[in-house]
């Protein structure tokens, strides 16, 4: 933040994927405005979840650790077997917490959307806050409230206001905060590409298209997803036809 500030008056051209992040001088001078005003909220909002994600474990509990293995066991051969109907194998991801935002750039790297140096997962993930920041109407209805549906400052229905949706942006583009399903959606529609995420629950691939009606023949970014494969937290990885390979 300190050189953000410093450098405020001058601006050094960056380059982006397509669609750009965002860019506007009035959009700027908000996101750096609400960056300092956030502090540690993203952090307290992964905390919640990671604590949700626990709530039912216990490290020590044979029947616990018992259940755990089979259900990865489950997750890893169902996920295979689809793999092996679709041809394609998993690339492994960094579970970073950037990984949705890491595998669908390797995926846009394969389909010749996007060159290699940019698909980085800061590249993917201002291309996503940008779309959702631009698109508010599409996404506003279906993002709760950071603070829990009855919590202080929700809006409507338990949904974010105006000002959680800026810094919901804000943290799609500057942090580690996971990704998920608003997130493939607006990827989806800023490449226009379909996206399949291949999963253990049912239906074994889920399918985000860039519109209702699109029908274009076009190859899809293939994803996989995984809710055990990293202990407790959620993991993305890229699918890769067999035949690149290494």
């Amino acid at each position: 933040m300190a050189n953000g500030r410093k450098n405020k008056g001058k601006k050094t051209p960056v380059r982006f994927p397509i669609p750009p992040p965002i860019a506007d001088d009035d959009n700027d001078d908000l996101m750096n405005q609400l960056l300092e005003q956030m502090g540690s909220q993203d952090g307290n909002v992964q905390a919640r979840k990671a604590a949700a994600l626990a709530e039912s474990f216990s490290p020590d509990d044979p029947l616990v650790q018992e259940r755990l293995r089979k259900e990865t066991e489950a997750e890893e051969e169902a996920i295979s077997q689809t793999c092996q109907e679709l041809n394609v194998a998993i690339h492994q991801i960094n579970p970073d917490g950037h990984c949705l935002f890491s595998a669908l750039g390797d995926q846009l790297v394969l389909l010749g959307v996007l060159p290699p140096e940019e698909s980085s997962y800061e590249y993917i993930r201002a291309a996503a806050a940008k779309y959702i920041y631009t698109h508010p109407d599409d996404f506003l209805p279906f993002l709760p409230s950071s603070e829990g549906e009855d919590g202080y400052g929700a809006g409507e229905a338990g949904l974010m206001t105006p000002q959680q949706f800026q810094e919901y942006c804000i943290s799609i583009q500057n942090t580690a905060i996971w990704g998920g399903e608003p997130e493939i959606l607006a990827l989806s529609r800023a490449f226009n590409i379909p996206i399949h995420v291949i999963q253990a629950g049912e239906p074994r691939i889920v399918v985000h298209s860039p519109s209702p009606d699109f029908n274009t023949p076009a190859a899809p970014a293939r994803i996989s997803y995984h809710r055990r494969m990293y202990g407790l937290g959620e993991h993305y990885n890229s699918l890769r036809p067999v035949k690149v390979l290494a």
